[in-house]
């Protein structure tokens, strides 16, 4: 499960020139925190590269709850689907900070494409690890606990978007409980029973919007679904006699 996309961003693959003439099609866009920057099940068809900043990928349930599906970031595009398909918008696209983007028109992405094989590839990849992501979701929301989720997405952020700290790995992308919990398909009261868990065992210290990881190998542990130690000598099975 990943809420991040391939370690090397659709921008950042693109040669210099075809960067370049990307960005040239289209138009400068700034959102402030909490703008919506794309609406699901909307008709629009434009393309924004992000240039800075987070946007949060979400869709709503039909229980009427939002399961957040990705984090966005510099160098990422969003909305390109409903270019290349045309159809309906499947998500919604949230400014978490500021964000800085370029939005280009949907005709214009394109024909940005095919005149350009290589990036037509680069966009059909990162369709398809989405595709592979959501797969990998659906299988976790089905047979891991509430607290292998959020140990597994406390870590993934921490590796992600972290920062080294005098007490540990401080989360640069500031989630509240409730975004937490949409981003695990989990109720914000578990999410919170979880964290305290997390904080009485010593792995993570929480504050007003941060989380800090204090041990990570535990989270990982934890997120595999292994208890928080490991068996020492005196604790293994004896053997058969």
């Amino acid at each position: 499960m990943s809420l991040f996309g391939q370690d090397r961003s659709f921008l950042e693959a693109l040669t210099a020139q075809d960067r370049r003439a990307l960005l040239a099609e289209g138009a400068p866009r700034v959102y402030e925190p909490g703008a919506v920057m794309i609406r699901e099940r909307d008709t629009s068809a434009y393309v924004l590269a992000l240039l800075s900043g987070w946007a949060v990928v979400s869709v709503e349930t039909e229980r009427g709850t939002r399961l957040i599906l990705a984090l966005r970031g510099a160098g990422e595009v969003v909305g390109d689907l409903a270019a290349v398909d045309q159809g309906p918008r499947s998500a919604t696209v949230t400014a978490l900070g500021r964000v800085d983007a370029v939005s280009v028109s949907g005709d214009r992405f394109r024909r940005f494409l095919a005149a350009r094989p290589h990036a037509t590839s680069l966009i059909m990849r990162q369709l398809s690890a989405r595709l592979r992501s959501a797969d990998v979701e659906r299988r976790s929301l089905a047979s891991e606990t509430v607290l292998q989720r959020l140990a597994a997405r406390i870590a993934e952020l921490a590796q992600r978007a972290g920062r080294r700290g005098p007490g540990g790995t401080v989360l640069e992308i500031p989630l509240p409980q409730h975004d937490l919990a949409a981003a695990i398909g989990a109720t914000r009261e578990a999410v919170a029973k979880a964290l305290r868990q997390l904080r009485d065992q010593n792995v993570v210290r929480t504050g007003q919007r941060q989380v800090v990881v204090t041990d990570m190998a535990v989270l990982l542990r934890l997120a595999q679904g292994r208890s928080q130690r490991t068996a020492g000598p005196a604790e293994k099975t004896p053997p058969a006699v």
